[in-house]
């Protein structure tokens, strides 16, 4: 079994990063990222949990993840995995569709699997010319060649499916509570006392419609702001601080097990190399 690896690499001419995971086996939680994921799968084989439908995933498949997108996935008879992606804020996602499709609104990919897909080839060339650190016209046309087919491709629904439900405008604020208060002691109680709902259907409705629990998104937004504060190099303890930590052992528990590495490892792959990430 090879070494366990987790790298990032961080593009200043495209914005984007390219992130690997090579020798894992980890099993990861229910979560989500704030930014448009597009990865494939090198070596390895995951179940994957995502949208409501399972998937077996292997060599050769693409996976697709919007922002907000809650999934979770684990090994599958063990075998480790070997796994790149582009990680691509939502900015620099909804530029690129506008300049390819004309669309205001902001792209959304109506799959989370593309089985044995060839713009494998495509997202191979853009990810290698990202840790390389290839010409910028190098990179850039890789970046459009891979997302004007998915863009063109992946973004409608098939025939016969209905759209999505309406969401419900107090979920909506409530997320967007947390968001905003994350460093803040938040009770059921306090957010049962922004909305016309009990308690236990707060909770029902909250999972339906976002995936996860209230606690777990919560959870979801003050690792994403920790993520941010590391990478600009402020100590971990003054980042579990920061995002609403009581003490650094929780912040480093949870940090671990929804990113696979610790603060101080995570942190690193910023700041003690030459890859450090630029905001």
């Amino acid at each position: 079994m090879p070494d366990e690896s987790r790298t990032v690499c961080y593009d200043q001419v495209l914005g984007i990063e390219a992130y690997h995971l090579q020798g894992v086996v980890q099993k990861f939680p229910n979560h989500f990222h704030e930014y448009y994921v597009i990865g494939f799968i090198e070596s390895g084989g995951r179940h994957l949990w995502c949208g409501g439908q399972e998937y077996d995933i292997s060599a050769g498949d693409l996976v697709l993840f919007n922002p907000h997108d809650c999934h979770c996935c684990a090994p599958v008879s063990g075998e480790p995995l070997d796994y790149r992606a582009v990680n691509i804020p939502p900015d620099v996602m909804c530029r690129a569709a506008r300049e390819i499709t004309g669309r205001e609104q902001p792209p959304r990919f109506t799959r989370n699997l593309l089985p044995q897909s060839e713009l494998m080839h495509a997202l191979r060339a853009l990810y290698d010319a990202l840790v390389r650190d290839a010409p910028a016209l190098e990179k850039q046309e890789a970046f459009y060649y891979l997302l004007e087919p998915l863009l063109s491709g992946c973004t409608l629904p098939p025939a016969g499916v209905e759209p999505p439900p309406a969401q419900n405008s107090q979920i909506q604020m409530l997320c967007a509570y947390m968001e905003q208060h994350y460093a803040d002691s938040i009770t059921l109680d306090s957010l049962v006392s922004m909305t016309d709902f009990g308690k236990s259907y707060l909770l029902r409705l909250f999972a339906r419609q976002v995936g996860v629990s209230p606690y777990r998104y919560l959870q979801n937004i003050r690792l994403s702001r920790a993520k941010e504060l590391l990478e600009q190099g402020v100590p971990p303890a003054d980042a579990a601080c920061l995002t609403g930590y009581a003490d650094q052992s929780h912040f480093t528990h949870y940090f671990k097990e929804f990113i696979g590495l610790t603060p101080g490892q995570y942190q690193k792959i910023f700041t003690g190399n030459d890859m450090q990430k630029e905001r």
